[in-house]
C-alpha cells in the first residue's frame, strides 16, 4: 500500500437489499455495507429497509465491526426538501456512518441540519476528473464514488489524500454515465435519477446506417455491457489510492453477495499483505454462477469497443457449459466445459430473442446426453453449435446460504478490561472504562462455591455476538461472596448494552428548519424579471446556425460533434452583423487531461459557455476572475438542478443561470420557480431528449474492427446512424469530441402547452434544441416558438401544429405531470 496516496485502510463495501443480503455481506467479509430506505434511493425495486428497522440494522452492523452507509442517492425535488430534512435527522440519530448522495442541494442541506454526518458523493454525481473531485470536496463531501468509466491510468491522476476515493469493482455496468441517463424518464417517465430505471439498455436494438438496416447477425443487444469483474485489479487500485472497493447489487440475491464478498475479501487481504493472488477456477465459477452477463474488466484498462459489449444477450448467463454437438428426439449431447449434474439449470442460446429462449433443470445425464422433464424443451428449435449456459447450481447456492444462516461471529472485537468490585450486602459492580453497572441483588456471603476469578471469567466472558471480547479481568471482591448466575448473566448483558450506548455516535444538529433555509434562498435576489421572454436556440450544424441567424435569434448555443469547429461558428455569428450572442457547449463528460477542450472553447472567443460538467465550472469561473473578457456561464441540464438549494450553490460558483433538470414535470418546475428567483433559471421548451450518454461507442463497436478512436476509422464522421427499438422507433445516435455517444429520443418533446403557466411564474429564459433538422425545418420550429413567446400563437395550438408537421409527432414529454 502506498502511504502517500492513502488516508485509511481500504475497505470492502457490499450491497444489502434486504436482511439476508445484509447477513451475507457481514458473514463473508464486508467491512461496510450500503442499503436504502423506502424513499430517496436509486434502487426503489429493492426490498430496502424501513425507518423502523433502521436502528436495528445499524446496531447489527456495528456489533460486527461493519460500517453502515445509507444510499440517499436520488435527486430531491423542491416539495420534498422538508421530508429530506427529516430523513437526515433520522439517519444521523440512528448512527449511520455515512450517506451516499447525488443531489448537490441535499449536501448543502445536510451541512446545515446534520453537519457531523459524513457525506459520500454518489457515482450519480458524475465525478470523472480531479476537477470534479475538487468541486465535491469544496461542496462538503468526505468521499467520492468515481464514475465506472474511468481507467486505472485516469484514477492515478486524482489526489486521494485530499478526497478519499471509492470505486466499483464488481457487478452490472450501466451503459450510460450514472446521473446522465434520461432514457427511462424520456420513454416512460420513470427516472433513473429517482430510482426507477427500466433497464432500456438491456433491450434489443437494430442498427440503421444511412437509412438502411445493417445486418449484425445474432448481435442484437447493442447497449448491454458485460458485467464488471475487477478482482485482478485490486493491487493496482490500492496503489492508485482507492480506499473503498464497492460491489454493485442491491437487487441481487444473498448468494450473490456471499460469493462476491468471499472472492474479493481474499483478493484485498492478499494485496494488503503484499501476497500475490489469482482467483482460482472455483472463485471465477462462483462469480459467474451467482450472476453474470459475462465477466470483464470494464474500463479499467481504457476502452475496448470490441469487447465491452458482446451484444448477444442482455440478461444473466452464468457459466459457459459448451456447444451442442447433437440434438436427439428427447435430449441434447455435448462435452460440458463445467461440471453438470441432475438438478442444475441450463439455458440454450440460439442467438435469437433471449426472452423466447428455452432452458430448465437437467432431469438426467447419461454419458454426454442431457435429458429434461418431458415436454419441457422443444428440441426441434435447437441445433448443433448452439451455446449452452449453466444458469443455476443448487449445490453451490446451498453452500453459500450456509455461510450466513447460522450465528455470525464478528470479524473484529474490541478487547475490554473489566474490574469487578463488591462485598456482602452490597451490589456487585462491573466497570469498563467509564461505564459502570450494578447488580439489582446484593451479594451474599458464600457458604459454598464462592465467586472466583475463573467463574467470573467464564460467565462474564460470554459476550456472544457483541463487538467485545474480555481481556484482563481485575477481581476486587472483598471476602467470599455469591450472586445468582441469572443475575450475573443479566449484569453482563446490561454492561454490553451500556458499552454500545457509550460508543454510539452523538452528533450535533443544526437549529435552522428547512423552510427557513429555503426562504433564505428565495429572498437572496429581489431583481424583477424582464418584461419579455427570450428565446435561445441550440444548433448542431452550420445550416441550423444560419437559420437561427436568419430568424433573428439573439442568443445561440452551438453543440458541434467536433468542438474545434466552435471557432467557425463564432466567426459566422460575428460576420452576420446581427449582434447575436453565441455560446459554445462543453462536453457532458470531462476526464483527467481533457481540460484542452475547455481551452479550445476559450480560444474560440464566444460570448458565453454552456457548462455541462463539474470540472468546467472552476475552469471558466477562474478565467472570469482574471483579466480576460468575461464569459457568461450557463449551467446545462446535466448538472441536475432539481431544487433551489442546488441552484443556489451553482449560482454561488459563478454561473448566471442554470437549466432546470429534465427529471422535473410541470408541477415540480413551478415549485422550483416559486422557491428561488426565476431569473436564475432557463428551461428547454423543445428538444429530442438525450437518453443514453455513454463511453461505449456504437460506431466503433459495430461499424469497425477498431478498439478505440485510434483504429476505428471514424465511421461517426461518415454516416448517419440510428438505433431502432422494439416498437420500430429510430433514435438518432451522435458522437462527441471525446468519442462518447449520445442516443436521442426519435420523438421531439415540447413544453409549449405549459408556456402560459411558466411565464406567469416569472420564467423568462427559454431554449429550443435542434438535432437533425435541415434549414427549412429549423426555421419552421424557431418561428413557431418565436410566435409562442411573442403571444402570436397559443401553446396548445403550437403543439398541434408541430404534431402535424412532424413525421414522428411531438410529445408533451416529461413536463406532463405524472398521475
Amino acid at each position: 500500500m502506498n502511504p502517500s496516496r492513502h488516508t485509511e485502510t481500504p475497505e470492502l463495501l457490499a450491497p444489502a437489499g434486504d436482511w439476508d443480503c445484509m447477513r451475507a455481506a457481514v458473514a463473508n467479509g464486508a467491512d461496510a455495507v450500503y442499503f436504502g430506505l423506502p424513499r430517496f434511493n436509486a434502487r426503489l425495486r429493492a426490498h430496502n429497509f424501513t425507518e423502523a428497522e433502521l436502528p436495528e440494522v445499524v446496531a447489527f452492523c456495528h456489533r460486527h465491526g461493519v460500517k453502515a452507509y445509507v444510499a440517499f442517492n436520488t435527486l430531491v425535488f423542491t416539495g420534498e426538501l422538508a421530508d429530506a430534512g427529516e430523513y437526515l435527522r433520522l439517519l444521523s440519530r440512528a448512527g449511520v456512518d455515512a450517506l451516499i448522495v447525488q443531489d448537490v442541494g441535499l449536501v448543502r442541506l445536510a451541512s446545515e441540519i446534520t453537519p457531523d454526518l459524513p457525506i459520500h458523493a454518489s457515482t450519480q454525481m458524475t465525478i470523472t476528473s480531479p476537477e470534479g473531485a475538487e468541486f465535491a470536496r469544496e461542496l462538503g463531501v468526505q468521499r467520492a464514488v468515481l464514475a465506472r468509466e474511468l481507467s486505472l491510468r485516469e484514477m492515478e491522476k486524482f489526489t486521494p489524500t485530499q478526497l478519499p476515493l471509492e470505486v466499483f469493482v464488481h457487478g452490472a455496468l450501466c451503459v450510460a454515465y450514472s446521473g446522465q441517463c434520461l432514457t427511462s424518464e424520456s420513454l416512460g417517465q420513470r427516472s433513473a435519477n429517482r430510482g426507477e430505471c427500466a433497464q432500456a439498455c438491456r433491450m434489443p436494438y437494430e442498427l440503421v446506417v444511412d437509412g438502411a438496416l445493417r445486418e449484425l447477425g445474432d448481435r442484437r443487444y447493442l447497449l448491454s455491457p458485460q458485467d464488471l469483474a475487477a478482482v485482478d485489479e485490486i493491487p493496482a487500485l490500492i496503489e492508485a489510492g482507492v480506499i473503498s472497493f464497492k460491489i454493485e447489487g442491491r437487487l441481487k440475491t444473498p448468494e450473490y453477495v456471499s460469493a462476491v464478498c468471499q472472492v474479493y475479501r481474499k483478493a484485498i487481504d492478499a494485496a494488503l499483505a503484499a501476497r500475490e493472488f489469482h482467483p482460482s477456477a472455483a472463485d471465477r465459477y462462483q462469480l459467474e454462477m451467482t450472476f453474470s452477463r459475462g465477466l470483464y474488466t470494464g474500463w479499467m484498462h481504457g476502452v475496448n469497443h470490441q469487447e465491452l459489449v458482446s451484444a448477444r444477450y442482455g440478461k444473466k448467463r452464468g457459466a459457459f457449459a459448451g456447444r451442442i454437438a447433437r440434438v436427439g428426439r428427447d435430449s441434447v449431447e455435448f462435452a460440458p466445459e463445467v461440471p453438470l449434474k441432475a438438478g442444475d439449470g441450463v439455458v440454450f442460446d440460439t442467438g435469437g430473442d433471449t426472452n423466447a429462449e428455452q432452458g430448465g433443470r437437467i432431469f438426467e445425464i447419461k454419458g454426454q446426453r442431457l435429458f429434461f422433464q418431458h415436454d419441457h424443451i422443444d428440441f426441434g428449435r435447437l441445433k448443433a453449435g448452439d451455446r449452452v449456459w449453466k444458469t443455476d447450481d443448487p449445490e453451490l447456492d446451498k453452500r453459500l446460504r450456509q455461510s450466513f444462516t447460522g450465528r455470525i461471529e464478528p470479524r473484529r472485537r474490541e478487547q475490554i478490561e473489566m474490574s469487578v468490585r463488591g462485598r456482602a450486602g452490597e451490589p456487585l459492580e462491573l466497570r469498563v472504562d467509564a461505564v459502570t453497572v450494578k447488580s439489582g441483588i446484593p451479594l451474599q456471603a458464600a457458604r459454598t462455591a464462592p465467586l472466583t476469578v475463573e467463574k467470573l471469567r467464564d460467565h462474564l466472558g460470554r459476550l456472544g455476538d457483541s463487538a467485545y471480547e474480555l481481556g484482563e479481568l481485575l477481581c476486587e471482591l472483598e471476602g467470599e461472596v455469591i450472586l445468582p448466575i441469572g443475575e450475573l448473566n443479566r449484569l453482563r448483558r446490561e454492561l454490553v448494552f451500556q458499552l454500545d450506548a457509550a460508543r454510539s455516535v452523538t452528533r450535533h444538529e443544526g437549529l435552522a428548519g428547512v423552510e427557513a433555509i429555503v426562504t433564505r434562498v428565495r429572498t437572496s435576489s429581489v431583481s424583477q424579471p424582464r418584461s419579455t421572454p427570450a428565446l435561445r436556440v441550440l444548433c448542431r450544424s452550420m445550416e441550423q446556425l444560419d437559420a437561427a441567424l436568419e430568424c433573428g435569434v439573439e442568443e445561440i448555443s452551438v453543440d458541434f460533434e467536433d468542438i474545434r469547429r466552435g471557432k467557425d461558428a463564432v466567426a459566422r455569428v460575428r460576420e452576420s452583423g446581427t449582434g447575436a450572442r453565441i455560446f459554445l457547449a462543453t462536453p457532458r463528460i470531462q476526464k483527467a487531461g481533457e481540460q484542452g477542450f475547455f481551452k479550445l472553447i476559450e480560444n474560440a472567443a464566444p460570448d458565453g459557455v454552456l457548462i455541462r460538467n463539474l470540472g468546467a465550472i472552476a475552469y471558466f469561473a477562474e478565467r472570469n476572475a482574471s483579466d480576460h473578457p468575461r464569459l457568461q456561464l450557463i449551467g446545462d441540464f446535466s448538472l441536475n438542478v432539481a431544487n433551489p438549494l442546488t441552484a443556489a450553490y451553482f449560482m454561488s460558483k459563478g454561473l448566471e443561470r442554470v437549466t432546470i433538470s429534465y427529471d422535473l414535470n410541470i408541477e415540480q418546475v413551478l415549485d422550483l420557480l416559486s422557491s428561488a428567483p426565476p431569473s436564475w433559471f432557463e428551461l428547454t421548451l423543445h428538444q429530442h431528449m438525450p437518453m443514453f450518454h455513454m463511453e461505449h461507442c456504437v460506431f466503433a463497436a459495430f461499424m469497425s474492427k477498431g478498439t478505440s478512436f485510434l483504429d476505428c476509422g471514424r465511421p461517426c464522421e461518415k454516416h448517419r446512424v440510428h438505433l431502432r427499438d422494439r416498437v420500430g422507433m429510430e433514435h438518432p445516435l451522435r458522437a462527441d469530441v471525446g468519442c462518447r455517444n449520445t442516443l436521442f429520443n426519435a420523438v421531439p418533446q415540447t413544453g409549449a402547452r405549459f408556456f402560459a403557466q411558466l411565464e406567469a411564474a416569472g420564467l423568462r429564459d427559454y431554449r429550443i434544441e435542434l438535432l437533425e433538422e435541415n434549414a427549412t425545418d429549423a426555421r419552421r420550429v424557431i418561428q413557431a416558438y418565436q410566435a409562442l413567446l411573442s403571444g402570436g400563437q397559443a401553446g396548445e395550438e403550437l403543439w398541434r401544429t408541430l404534431q402535424a408537421q412532424s413525421q414522428l409527432g411531438v410529445t408533451r414529454g416529461t413536463y406532463e405531470a405524472r398521475t
